[in-house]
């Protein structure tokens, strides 16, 4: 009889506490919607903010550094003003200088929802993950699955290390693949035309262990190469000119990077995975998000994975814990759309490569870099490039300057000998928004149209 008491008390109190708990689920889910407590406020700024009218060529943000009564003003795209940035400037620059890939912007205004982050404020705020890391072992998987859904990377059994943007990982990458012990310091190279930024950096921070040394083909045919350590960074596809590259050095005193920033199907065809030893890839190219400032590296060896994390570690301490998060939440997104960013992003830079194509072709003044067709895996086809950047050389002798011709034509580039050519050549950028194409293509154009203008006379 005891038992049977004891019993139906403890079936009373499940029913009992079966009973709170869905009153407690249908008090906080109404309608199909979740009633918001601590994250209201941050979804209404953030709402608030997102919904200030920029008449499409700027955008207010919550963290805007000109506000007015405390509401964020808006941010005008080059070439425009006023306080909804619909007052076009007529005589302004046209910047295709920077390589800030908001070509991008739209498509994420167009997953504003799938994008959208609320952290609340005691979210990790600890240096490492679970006491032990310094770097999200979740993001690294939904790394790993993103190139394994392009097909542009090896990465199955294989280490992965985050870093403030590839231009830290590359960094880390020199130092991890430098000599220990040597009287000599690794001779570090690149092959022209070359990114500033591995130049820079390297000679930047060249040490005992390491010293940039320019050119690769200048020493190619050194006799000493065999016996010199050497580490070759090579730019696939090549900043600034499109070009799939192969490195140049091979053999047992040799290391080789491979940056890939741009080796994702929106800039080139992915003609296989890529399998080298370190592989270096940014968020920045894929999503467009660069100043989330966070990179990585795919890597073989574990004891040049293990240096690298030393590295960091002095350098840095890891990675801001929002930019992995963040980073999380992106490529989730990327991974749910499939196909989505990638043929938005090819059809909009090929979209303006042919612009491009077709502006220049009017004049015998200017070239670009080639183009030639080759197979992708990724959309299982032969396409052409969609390069993030227009190699543009002047021809005419008397041109030598051709930064100095596009300026005064009120454009504005990056001269060719950032890059290690002769002046002669200017990098223009295809990736900033669409305003800056569109202005770049109309100063281009003129410039043109007024040399062919010249000839008539």
């Amino acid at each position: 009889m005891m038992k049977s008491i004891v019993s139906s008390k403890y079936l009373a109190c499940l029913v009992g506490s079966i009973i709170l708990n869905l009153l407690f689920i249908i008090n906080i889910y109404v309608g199909g919607q979740w009633k918001l407590s601590w994250s209201s406020r941050a979804a209404i700024e953030a709402e608030t903010v997102a919904a200030i009218y920029c008449s499409g060529h700027g955008r207010a943000y919550l963290d805007g550094l000109v506000v007015v009564g405390n509401k964020p003003v808006c941010d005008c795209n080059t070439c425009f003003t006023g306080p909804d940035c619909s007052q076009f400037i007529p005589h302004c620059t046209a910047n295709a200088d920077g390589g800030d890939p908001l070509f991008l912007e739209p498509f994420w205004m167009q997953h504003l929802a799938s994008s959208a982050l609320v952290v609340a404020g005691w979210h990790q705020m600890s240096y490492t993950y679970s006491g032990k890391s310094f770097f999200s072992e979740e993001l690294a998987k939904v790394v790993r699955k993103v190139h394994a859904s392009v097909g542009n990377a090896v990465t199955q059994n294989r280490f992965i290390i985050f870093g403030a943007g590839s231009t830290q990982v590359l960094s880390a990458a020199v130092f991890a693949l430098s000599p220990e012990n040597t009287s000599s310091p690794a001779k570090v190279v690149t092959s022209v035309p070359y990114y500033p930024v591995d130049k820079q950096q390297t000679q930047y921070f060249s040490s005992q262990k390491f010293k940039y040394e320019g050119d690769a083909y200048r020493w190619k045919n050194r006799s000493d190469c065999s016996i010199t350590n050497m580490i070759e960074i090579v730019t696939s596809p090549n900043n600034p000119d499109g070009q799939l590259k192969k490195a140049i050095f091979h053999g047992p005193n040799v290391k080789t990077i491979y940056d890939h920033a741009y080796y994702w199907p929106h800039f080139t065809p992915i003609p296989a995975p890529s399998d080298e030893d370190v592989m270096v890839f940014t968020l920045s190219k894929l999503t467009g998000h660069a100043g989330t400032r966070l990179g990585w590296a795919v890597i073989k060896d574990e004891t040049v994975f293990n240096r690298m994390m030393i590295h960091m570690q002095m350098n840095s301490m890891g990675v801001s814990k929002d930019a992995q998060l963040r980073a999380f939440k992106l490529l989730n997104v990327v991974l749910e759309e499939g196909t989505g960013i990638f043929d938005f992003a090819y059809q909009t830079l090929k979209s303006r490569w042919e612009r491009l194509v077709q502006t220049v072709s009017l004049s015998n003044r200017f070239s670009l870099q080639e183009n030639n067709p080759q197979y992708c895996t990724f959309y299982n086809k032969v396409r052409q490039l969609s390069p993030a950047y227009a190699w543009l050389k002047c021809e005419r002798e008397e041109d030598k300057d051709c930064y100095a011709v596009l300026e005064a034509a009120n454009i504005i580039g990056r001269q060719g000998n950032l890059f290690g050519v002769e002046d002669g050549y200017v990098r223009l950028s295809l990736v900033r928004t669409q305003d800056d194409f569109d202005i770049l293509i109309e100063r281009l154009h003129k410039l043109i149209t007024e040399e062919d203008g010249d000839k008539t006379m």
